[in-house]
C-alpha cells in the first residue's frame, strides 16, 4: 500500500511539471485533426464506390 501511495504522490508530483496546451494549440490541432479525418473519409469511400462498381461490372 505504502508503494501505492508513493507512487500517486510522484505522479501528481510529475502532473505539476507538465506543460499543458494553450487554447489556440488545441483549436489548431482538433482542426487538423478534423481536416485528415474528412480527406480520409473521402478518399476511402472514393475507393469503395469505385470497387464497388468494378464488382458489379464484372461479377453483373
Amino acid at each position: 500500500m505504502k508503494k501505492l501511495i508513493q507512487f500517486l504522490k510522484e505522479v501528481w508530483r510529475e502532473l505539476k511539471n507538465v506543460t499543458w496546451p494553450g487554447r489556440k494549440e488545441i483549436i489548431a490541432s482538433t482542426v487538423v485533426v478534423v481536416l485528415v479525418t474528412l480527406l480520409l473519409m473521402i478518399y476511402l469511400g472514393a475507393i469503395d464506390f469505385t470497387l464497388a462498381k468494378l464488382v458489379k461490372i464484372i461479377f453483373g
